[in-house]
């Protein structure tokens, strides 16, 4: 049994895999809530095949590119529970399942683009060939810079369909193709480890000033 989830954009999505396909798949219903939202997910979806934690035998994971705090709830998750229940885990470029959907489900044809919601008004793009390959990138730029009349796959054309206009579904990642993804080894299996394309937003606080010496009488 595989268990995959994907956090790297603001819908949490969880399913379970039994060998032969998807058997449980489902996704959050508020946005931007990581955190809270992913355990009871993966709880309700175990549940809904009638299995416990210690029937997983492997663990999918969306590496990204995303957003910071939202890759490290599923990371995180991921690794944990790869750690206490002493099966692997399998990070996958979540623009590869992308891919890998809409290639199997015939939204594209031929060569085409991933582009998906980068914040800051940009977007993480990645190429791809007929067969769902990635031929080059993930990079993180503006629309204007990466602009192309190739098919998109992705949140980024119907974002910004002036510099994107041929864009297809799907347009957010599901954690059934990343499952799925992983079963048929169709794109790299990664380490669990984030794909950032840039620095997070929270910044690291610097060194403390040294204190004032003490002025003079006191």
């Amino acid at each position: 049994m595989l268990l995959a989830f994907d956090t790297a954009t603001p819908t949490v999505t969880v399913a379970v895999h039994d060998g032969t396909d998807v058997v449980a798949e489902l996704a959050s219903e508020q946005t931007m809530r990581h955190g809270e939202q992913l355990a009871p997910l993966v709880e309700r979806a175990l549940q809904q095949v009638g299995i416990v934690r210690q029937d997983l035998t492997a663990i999918a994971v969306g590496v990204g590119p995303g957003p910071f705090t939202g890759l490290r709830v599923g990371l995180v998750t991921a690794r944990t529970l790869g750690f206490v229940l002493e099966i692997p885990v399998y990070g996958v470029c979540t623009l590869d399942v992308l891919a890998v959907e809409a290639v199997d489900t015939g939204s594209v044809i031929g060569d085409f683009v991933v582009a998906t919601d980068a914040r800051r008004k940009e977007v993480y793009l990645a190429s791809y060939d007929e067969e769902g390959t990635r031929l080059a990138g993930p990079v993180v730029d503006k629309p204007a810079d990466l602009a192309t009349d190739a098919q998109v796959v992705g949140e980024g054309a119907a974002l910004y369909p002036d510099h994107f206009p041929t864009g297809v579904r799907p347009l957010r990642p599901s954690a059934g193709w990343l499952a799925r993804t992983v079963a048929g080894e169709r794109a790299e299996l990664r380490d669990p480890e984030p794909l950032y394309l840039r620095r997070p937003d929270a910044a690291t606080p610097g060194a403390r000033k040294p204190a004032l010496p003490d002025g003079p009488g006191t």
